[in-house]
């Protein structure tokens, strides 16, 4: 699987530079941190849904800090895709089928990476971006989609 060190931002969403970064630790306490190769780390605080498949097919289970068995089916998952919405929501897609998938409204969740790189919910919604060093015009720090 090829991996995209790129964060790209789009008129909706950031796309933050996970793809083929696989999951090489999983936290639960006190609250859910997948740490991925090299460097990056998603945390989740808030509701979370992990499912097999895309939510709206899958309703998917209740992930939350008690679940650590739950969590530790994405060690060794490679991410397919991540997605940083606007509104504040995230979803991450992992080779094995599995969607991690925060709302936007009431989730607390950051992603952090090298260079500074940190993608974090707005409570009520939006997502404040801080990008890393170089990156390119469209790419300012600040708080995007927030109410």
């Amino acid at each position: 699987m090829r991996t995209d060190t790129t964060s790209v931002e789009h008129a909706d969403r950031w796309v933050p530079g996970l793809r083929g970064r696989p999951v090489t630790g999983v936290g639960t306490t006190p609250h859910l941190v997948l740490s991925l190769a090299p460097g990056w780390e998603v945390g989740v605080e808030g509701p979370a849904l992990l499912s097999h498949g895309p939510v709206h097919a899958n309703p998917g289970l209740p992930l939350a800090p008690a679940s650590r068995d739950l969590a530790l089916r994405l060690l060794g998952a490679s991410v397919l895709s991540a997605v940083a919405f606007k509104s504040g929501a995230l979803r991450v897609v992992f080779d094995t089928g599995l969607h991690l998938t925060c709302p936007g409204e009431s989730s607390a969740w950051r992603i952090t990476g090298p260079e500074r790189w940190c993608f974090t919910s707005v409570p009520g919604g939006g997502l404040t971006v801080l990008p890393g060093p170089g990156s390119g015009p469209g790419s300012a720090p600040g708080t995007a989609g927030a109410r």
